[in-house]
């Protein structure tokens, strides 16, 4: 029996770096945040599916064919739109460079080579308005333009571009390693944020493009400065790790525990696998232990209210910590509370946000695939593609029009990536994040 959550909390993604005082903001009941969801769930029977997909998961070419209209509908709206986008973003969270990696995603399931060139036009819009700040994060810095441009470049084989986008990249390795300018450690502007972009080029152009002892140095790094935070907040008894952004111990996928121990799980990227068992796993038990009865998780640890259901906050991306946890370790509880994000994500992740990736709808049925992959449920495959539904109706349900209404995490490029992912579940990935 799910509580009902409460909200009124405004996004934890205002701007740059003044959402210090989200935990701190009274709240109201959970329906003024979610609209109800419409769909029957799951029943286990052929109609459920029917029209949808077939056993093995394949889609029917019927709805197959439906979402490519949307996302062709959805494509013409959102270049309309961008003329009159801030030539100035040259990020992939809300600006050109998110752009150009959907065009890059439309040129990997299509193969249409049309796709690439607009990948190569607004990712050459990115490298003409880049940060030059402190900020060095695949979403919200310099090095997200810089190894999407790096994948355009060699896709259309200008080997020397891709070669010297690269190079750019790993200037800013050994300001990150070494944490000056008192980088933090979450994934919107720091250490992880950063080695995302080296995993990204690897998954796009060869594991062995960036060596994994550059990865390792980085996870090395914040294995340290997680047992520093730890000891300092004299709470290693009770998680050997820690980590602050902004006065704030975040939980969540974007700031918090659980995008960092995402990374730390991923084979390899760790050296010692003793390091993963004795310093990961109980840091990980701890974030379980902050669950709330719903099975939702809070947005700062010591924060009481069951409010936010986003992937920057909440069990959409909690989950992924879960699933990770589960597969390296084994241990079936991770995989138990993963499934109770997955419910409350079903009952509560339509948001009047809105249809993105940050915190919306599309960010939220991720969750979905993610779970049937791992599991082969065709529930989940059902609910992923119940979203996908609601997501087509694009506009329809009175939500909310975010600050940039046609970026990647925030508006309509989100949406569309999620539809196109809709039609390979299998393949599917949370952009700019899941490995």
């Amino acid at each position: 029996m799910f509580h009902q959550l409460r909200d009124n909390q405004p996004t934890m993604f205002a701007k740059v770096k003044i959402l210090q005082l989200n935990c701190r903001i009274s709240a109201v009941k959970m329906d003024t945040r979610a609209l109800k969801n419409p769909y029957r769930d799951y029943d286990g029977s052929p109609a459920a599916t029917y029209g949808l997909f077939d056993s093995h998961g394949k889609l029917t070419s019927e709805f197959a064919q439906r979402l490519s209209i949307k996302i062709k509908e959805l494509l013409a709206i959102m270049e309309e739109g961008l003329k009159s986008a801030d030539p100035r973003n040259c990020t992939s969270y809300t600006g050109w460079a998110g752009i150009a990696l959907l065009y890059l995603h439309l040129h990997s399931v299509f193969r249409e080579e049309a796709f690439l060139l607009r990948a190569n036009e607004y990712v050459s819009r990115s490298l003409q308005c880049l940060t030059r700040r402190h900020d060095v994060t695949f979403l919200c810095g310099d090095s997200g333009p810089l190894a999407v441009a790096a994948v355009v470049y060699y896709r259309m084989q200008r080997v020397q571009e891709c070669d010297e986008c690269i190079n750019r990249l790993l200037q800013d390795y050994q300001r990150v390693v070494k944490g000056s300018g008192e980088l933090p450690d979450e994934l919107l502007y720091g250490r992880m944020g950063y080695l995302y972009s080296l995993i990204f080029i690897n998954q796009q152009l060869g594991q062995d493009k960036i060596p994994l002892q550059y990865i390792q140095q980085i996870s090395e790094a914040v294995l340290v400065s997680g047992e520093h935070q730890s000891r300092k907040f004299r709470i290693q008894n009770q998680s050997p790790l820690m980590y602050e952004w902004y006065q704030e111990h975040y939980v969540g996928a974007a700031h918090g525990l659980a995008g960092i121990y995402y990374y730390l799980m991923q084979p390899g990227f760790v050296c010692s696998e003793e390091n993963v068992l004795r310093l990961v796993k109980p840091s990980v038990d701890y974030v379980c232990r902050l669950k709330f009865p719903t099975g939702n998780y809070p947005a700062c640890i010591g924060d009481e209210r069951d409010l936010l259901v986003h992937w920057c906050h909440g069990s959409p991306g909690v989950i992924y910590m879960l699933l990770q946890a589960h597969k390296i370790f084994g241990d079936p509880h991770y995989l138990e509370y993963a499934l109770q994000c997955g419910e409350v994500v079903w009952h509560w992740g339509l948001l009047r946000k809105g249809y993105g990736l940050c915190h919306g709808a599309a960010g939220n049925a991720y969750v979905f695939l993610a779970l049937y992959r791992l599991t082969q449920d065709p529930k989940h495959l059902y609910r992923a593609c119940m979203f996908a539904d609601w997501c087509m109706n694009y506009g329809r349900h009175g939500c909310r029009t975010p600050d940039t209404p046609f970026s990647l995490f925030e508006g309509m490029a989100g949406t569309i990536y999620f539809l196109v992912d809709i039609l390979q579940p299998a393949k599917a990935r949370f952009p700019a994040f899941e490995v």
